[in-house]
């Protein structure tokens, strides 16, 4: 049975960079299962920051596979984007150039298709869900999913984020985990009251230097070397693994 995990949070929390950590972590602790990492973001396309290096040719997207008149998985699998040191896992993403008028707008139908056809390519889906409201996937994704990871980030404008759209994130009450994402190394980071105002957290994934020099330099689709930052995502990667299994499964 394959599992959907959705990734959510206000804008710039570090959704692509945590989910994409924490789908690689359950790659490496369940190893022999398939993992799909989806980021359906058509404003900031993944794919052009996360293979920067890439030729065009040797990218693709996903938009083509929501193209079609009815998906299948043999779609899906022709637009992954692999590496070679991870063969189970494959990246699923818009190309760099393609914005929300590069394809027809997708329909509720269209992305139910699409999410069955990822449920019969993988064991498990980590979706990088977008904050913006015409985003059907992302919607669908935090409504359909079977567990989820909401970032909080500990700053006032994150507060402000989610006093005014409290309404995204309904659909996910009763099964997520609720993570603190510290993406700056500011002393003065409000991160007690933070907590205070959201409510106790499950996990804090602490500042990471060298994850912040992956995103400088274009190299997030590799394996991270940060012992304290690692060990937060694999407890988080454990957590969501076992979420909703039998004690058999686990």
């Amino acid at each position: 049975m394959s599992k959907i995990i959705a990734v959510c949070g206000g804008p710039n929390s570090g959704k692509t960079t945590a989910a994409l950590k924490i789908a690689q972590e359950i790659y490496w602790q369940k190893k022999g299962t398939s993992v799909l990492f989806l980021s359906p973001d058509l404003e900031t396309p993944s794919l052009g920051y996360l293979f920067p290096n890439c030729k065009d040719v040797d990218l693709h997207s996903v938009g083509a596979a929501l193209d079609k008149t009815d998906i299948f998985k043999e779609d899906l699998m022709r637009q992954f984007v692999n590496t070679r040191t991870m063969l189970n896992f494959a990246f699923l993403g818009f190309k760099l150039g393609e914005n929300k008028y590069s394809y027809p707008q997708f329909t509720d139908d269209k992305v139910g298709q699409f999410f069955a056809a990822m449920r019969d390519t993988a064991d498990y889906i980590v979706i990088d869900c977008t904050c913006s409201e015409e985003d059907l996937i992302s919607r669908i994704a935090k409504r359909d999913c079977d567990v989820a990871v909401q970032l909080f980030n500990p700053d006032i404008r994150s507060m402000v984020y989610y006093a005014s759209c409290v309404n995204q994130f309904v659909t996910v009450e009763g099964k997520k985990l609720k993570v603190m994402n510290i993406m700056d190394n500011d002393l003065y980071l409000p991160i007690d009251e933070t907590k205070t105002h959201f409510g106790d957290m499950d996990f804090v994934l602490p500042y990471s230097r060298p994850l912040k020099q992956q995103m400088i330099t274009g190299a997030l689709s590799e394996k991270l070397h940060d012992g304290d930052y690692c060990k937060v995502v694999e407890s988080i990667a454990k957590a969501l693994i076992e979420y909703g299994n039998t004690p058999e499964e686990n």
